[in-house]
């Protein structure tokens, strides 16, 4: 590689070397889905809601023993296959005594982390789980009735789900170095990977299917709202840099701060790099993003 592109690399991984702390990406639907995968047994770390690279093997394991595609992304089809840990997703059904499922295990994660810990966390709905989500209740000033209803959900999202931002900026150029900033990123790397992948045009559309800023498919859009976030994001400008953001940083972090493999995975998909190494196309790509930091 050329010597100023050697420099560049390098100020990348320096800038993306301060992204946000494990802790702020902890996602409770992470931990239905570690859950799941340990009941298969093919993970056995922690129930902590952090999908990473442990976990994101642990799904690609289980998928091939399935006989699914092995991209680590638990789709619908992963987690119908996990069968009554696979589902629903929390939030879509109140949970009372005698439940099973994948949203089961996202309260006593919950649960557990707002200082009402049930026990195992397993996915059951017993006795133990329905004692601390009365506990929970009591000091939330909610009915004490075991059952996590809609408004014990919101007493226990209140401060995990995301909040719409007052004052968000206009521009494209703005809006990338806020959801840079806000997830850690360097806004210097992330406007040049927007800048390659759609010179900075809301309404690109590759004909792959992948839209907008960021250039983001349906199935990442997918994997981000479900399993990096736990709840809908819009289609919006905003939604679809936010999206592009947390898959990049994601990619960091299954990657080990490796700037080259992670903007390739990014643009090749993280299965077929590990499969397939890098495409010649994709190579192009990222040596022209990293000529590109610090230009824009």
């Amino acid at each position: 590689m050329h010597a100023k592109l050697l420099a560049s690399a390098a100020a990348c991984l320096a800038a993306l070397a301060v992204a946000a702390p494990a802790t702020s990406a902890v996602n409770p639907q992470n931990a239905g889905l570690q859950v799941a995968l340990r009941a298969w047994g093919v993970y056995f770390g922690p129930i902590d809601g952090i999908a990473g690279p442990v976990t994101a093997r642990a799904v690609r394991t289980f998928q091939r023993r399935k006989g699914l595609k092995a991209d680590g992304i638990p789709g619908p089809s992963t987690r119908r296959a996990f069968g009554r840990l696979g589902r629903p997703l929390y939030g879509k059904r109140a949970l009372r005594r005698g439940m099973v499922g994948w949203d089961v295990s996202v309260l006593q994660f919950m649960l557990t982390r707002r200082g009402a810990p049930t026990g195992i966390i397993d996915g059951y709905f017993g006795r133990e789980t329905g004692q601390a989500l009365k506990r929970f209740q009591r000091r939330a000033g909610l009915a004490s009735d075991a059952v996590a209803g809609p408004r014990t959900r919101r007493a226990l999202d209140r401060s995990l789900l995301a909040r719409a931002d007052q004052g968000r900026p206009r521009s494209v150029r703005e809006k990338l170095n806020y959801w840079a900033s806000r997830y850690g990123m360097s806004e210097r790397f992330i406007r040049a990977v927007a800048w390659v992948e759609s010179g900075w045009q809301p309404r690109a559309v590759s004909p792959a299917g992948a839209r907008g800023v960021m250039q983001v498919t349906p199935g990442t859009w997918e994997y981000v709202q479900t399993v990096l976030v736990g709840h809908p994001i819009p289609h919006t400008v905003d939604g679809n840099i936010q999206v592009g953001v947390l898959y990049m940083r994601q990619m960091y972090r299954e990657f080990n701060g490796n700037v080259r493999r992670t903007l390739a995975a990014y643009n090749q998909g993280p299965y077929s790099l590990r499969r397939n190494g890098m495409y010649r196309e994709t190579r192009q790509d990222v040596r022209t993003v990293l000529a590109t930091v610090g230009r824009l």
